[in-house]
């Protein structure tokens, strides 16, 4: 019974009328069975699996790169593996720290200030540079990064590389044409699944990566990320799939590469890549994608293979993505406005630190700017590079 309900529930789902255009099947697209080879094949869902064991592979690849490459650039940069002042032992407020909260209320201050014979602003700088010993060190951060840049950087070329031979990067009608009878070539299947490996990979490795307020919405990302590649391969609209990809990695790299002159120190080589992330981020996501990808994906395709189930799902999730496009661009947009304007903006959301400063024990309510204004009035990124809310959007 239970392999009756199944079956009748594996039937539902691989429903081919919701997956495949009119008068095709299943059948149809069976192909050669094993991994892609050199003869005719087309994608099939049990290719996905193999990002797992390639997803594990990457994150072994990247402890190694980062102890043995990313490490030592870093301390030849002079970048220290020491964090935040530790805070003065005091068994009272760590047991309040950990086993109650690490941000006590108004209340709870003005008690421990009568039990410690404390002043209020020492109890709450006390547990400022508390939270903020756990917090990662820059070195860590740099190396973070440095893996997402090379991997970035590495996998926007490979793309650009083979997309550059690829008869749909140029004509983006040959997306559609005999669609979906398309066969998968051994080069665009590794694309594809190193993709998805890789995303798979930032899924395991969010749970120990640096934690930042916004590891929710990431996680939330990464998985409809993925979510919607595996849906493009199995539906073989992998031609389209690659190029999003590929624009998508465009901007990527240079965020990447901002952070990392930011740790550095290297302030106006991190405004000058920020600054060029945030156009090619904009050019792209608001001028290539709409009028590139959307109109191929809802215009070219309706008129050459017409809509279906599936082709409305896949539609809806990259229209989304065109509005969570207009909105990160809109921020990024309004961060740069601000600084060539004003001088400097609030802090960035996501910072990892929170500042111990004398001075703003005195005025809680100040911000940290992400761009400060140097006495010959050239802006530069300040603290946590601005460009580190735009983390999630390669």
């Amino acid at each position: 019974m239970a392999a009756a309900a199944a079956a009748a529930l594996r039937a539902w789902f691989w429903n081919e009328r919701f997956w495949l255009p009119h008068n095709v099947t299943w059948a149809d697209l069976a192909g050669e069975p094993g991994p892609p080879g050199s003869g005719l094949q087309y994608p099939r869902a049990a290719h996905v699996l193999s990002a797992f064991p390639l997803a594990l592979g990457i994150f072994a690849v990247r402890l190694l790169f980062e102890r043995f490459i990313a490490k030592p650039c870093a301390i030849n940069l002079g970048i220290q593996d020491s964090g935040p002042h530790r805070a003065q032992p005091n068994a009272i407020l760590e047991k309040v720290f950990t086993s109650i909260t690490k941000s006590p209320d108004g209340k709870r201050l003005e008690g421990l200030s009568k039990q410690l014979d404390w002043d209020v602003r020492k109890i709450q700088r006390w547990f400022r540079q508390r939270r903020n010993q756990d917090k990662p060190t820059t070195l860590t951060k740099f190396c973070e990064s440095m893996w997402r840049f090379t991997f970035y950087f590495s996998i926007f070329f490979y793309g650009i590389r083979f997309l550059w031979t690829a008869p749909w990067f140029w004509d983006t009608r040959q997306c559609w044409y005999n669609y979906p009878f398309q066969p998968l070539t051994s080069r665009l299947y590794y694309y594809y699944i190193l993709e998805l490996a890789f995303y798979w990979s930032l899924m395991f490795s969010q749970f120990t990566d640096i934690k930042r307020k916004d590891f929710l919405i990431m996680f939330v990302h990464h998985l409809a990320t993925i979510g919607l590649i595996t849906f493009s391969y199995m539906n073989n609209m992998v031609r389209v799939g690659t190029l999003v990809l590929c624009l998508h990695d465009a901007s990527d790299f240079l965020l990447e590469a901002a952070k990392l002159a930011n740790y550095a120190k290297y302030q106006r080589l991190c405004d000058a890549f920020f600054m060029l992330f945030g156009v090619v981020f904009i050019v792209t996501r608001l001028g290539i994608y709409p009028f590139w990808i959307l109109n191929t994906t809802l215009f070219e395709s309706w008129e050459l293979i017409g809509p279906y189930p599936s082709w409305w799902l896949f539609n809806g999730l990259l229209v989304t993505l065109q509005v969570l496009h207009v909105i990160w661009s809109y921020l990024i947009i309004r961060t740069a406005y601000k600084a060539l304007v004003r001088g400097k903006v609030s802090k960035d959301d996501r910072s990892d630190v929170e500042s111990s400063s004398e001075e703003e024990d005195v005025t809680s309510n100040s911000t940290k700017g992400i761009f400060s204004t140097s006495s010959n009035g050239s802006n530069r990124l300040n603290g946590h590079v601005a460009a580190g809310q735009w983390t999630g959007e390669e």
